[in-house]
């Protein structure tokens, strides 16, 4: 077990640190993203050029010093955000279980609820920020299925927890938003194909075309409705097949299958290992993804990681060591442990390193510590609710 220095915080008391300093913000705060919610830029002619969009995403995201003040750039509540601290709180009720903690769970439920975007097949959610990337745009509002997938899984999470019907209709209606909204692209045979990132693009991102996949097989599984759990087993079987047999000789996965999407990261390869597990489990073992996950979590665990719990952002890089790529590994070893016996004792060292490393004495997480200097700023999204999430399931993991 890690040691912990006697100005260190203990896991349990980060956790309830982080969670009040969260709620006195009302889970509203800043996004590593949201440079284009800047009033100053949407006053501009500027909101419509592409290369303008891009260049002041970029700029934002990656500047030492956080300019969001200075260009207006309100703070606010983040769909995803919202539906990993309903997870988090979601762990905390099942390690507790007291009527305080499912009250505040519920609350982030509604909160969820009330986020969800009209006007598509089924249940979708977005971001609150207009995205722009290398590959396409889409305004604020679009659904996107990665807060949508983490939606979902809140809302399975929430109906094995309290039996409330309301929350598997609405992980069923998702279903309908995966398979009518969202595009598909295949290069062979109707034994695969990708899911979009949302109904606006046709890019093929490995991590999320799983998400689309992981949540078919687990609601299917969960509905129990004998011709819709077929149709969302056979989807989600042959959008896994896709990113199965992309899976490099080392192991690896790109981020995703275009020239610009080559690179391979610590919690994006986390995202595919846990999405291929979830399917397998869900699928009644219409898949058999045992030899990718092997292979992958061997590459995963090898190279992201330290001795001391230091989690690399890229597997050939020692910097930036970031917040989110920590929290995602203590979720992923810890429901990762049938593939390495060790894995409870690195996500544990992980936290422990974290705390000592990017923990703030006001009780929230740093963004990114790089080379010569740590970005502070508090990102809601990516590192509170994220930190939270991975903090409630150690706990939960401990207690059991």
């Amino acid at each position: 077990m890690p040691a912990v220095s006697m100005n260190q915080p203990s896991i349990e008391r980060a956790f309830d640190d982080l969670f009040e300093w969260c709620r006195r913000r009302e889970f509203a705060g800043s996004d590593p993203f949201d440079g284009l919610n800047s009033r100053i830029f949407q006053a501009s002619p500027l909101k419509h050029s592409r290369t303008a969009r891009l260049v002041a995403t970029q700029l934002v995201k990656r500047s030492p010093l956080n300019l969001r003040p200075l260009l207006r750039v309100p703070e606010e509540k983040n769909s995803k955000g919202i539906a990993l601290f309903a997870l988090a709180s979601l762990s905390n009720y099942r390690r507790v279980k007291t009527v305080e903690t499912e009250k505040e769970t519920r609350l982030l439920l509604d909160e969820l609820l009330r986020m969800k975007i009209s006007g598509y097949s089924g249940a979708g959610w977005g971001y609150n920020f207009d995205w722009q990337n290398r590959n396409f745009f889409a305004p604020r509002g679009t659904p996107m299925i990665v807060p949508t997938a983490f939606a979902a899984r809140a809302f399975l999470e929430a109906h094995e927890a309290f039996q409330d019907e309301r929350y598997l209709q609405t992980a069923r209606s998702v279903c309908e938003f995966v398979l009518k909204d969202l595009n598909r692209s295949a290069d062979s045979d109707d034994a695969e194909f990708c899911f979009s990132y949302s109904p606006l693009d046709h890019t093929r991102v490995f991590n999320s075309s799983l998400f689309a996949a992981e949540t078919l097989a687990c609601v299917g599984a969960a509905m129990g409705e004998s011709e819709f759990s077929d149709v969302a087993k056979s989807v989600a079987v042959r959008a896994a097949n896709y990113v199965i047999r992309r899976q490099r000789d080392d192991g690896s996965w790109a981020y995703g299958a275009g020239d610009s999407q080559l690179w391979v990261d610590n919690f994006h390869t986390a995202y595919v290992l846990l999405s291929l597990s979830r399917i397998m489990k869900c699928s009644g073992g219409a898949i058999d993804a045992k030899l990718a996950l092997e292979r992958g979590y061997r590459f995963w665990r090898d190279r992201f990681f330290l001795a001391d719990g230091w989690p690399k952002y890229y597997h050939d890089a020692l910097y930036p060591a970031d917040a989110h790529s920590s929290a995602t590994a203590i979720v992923a070893l810890l429901e990762l442990q049938e593939l390495d016996s060790g894995a409870m004792a690195l996500a544990e060292q992980i936290a422990v390193w974290t705390l000592g490393n990017m923990r703030d004495s006001r009780g929230f997480f740093y963004y990114q510590r790089r080379r010569f200097h740590t970005v502070r700023t508090p990102f809601m999204r990516w590192t509170q609710a994220w930190m939270l999430y991975a903090l409630a399931r150690l706990l939960e993991a401990k207690a059991a």
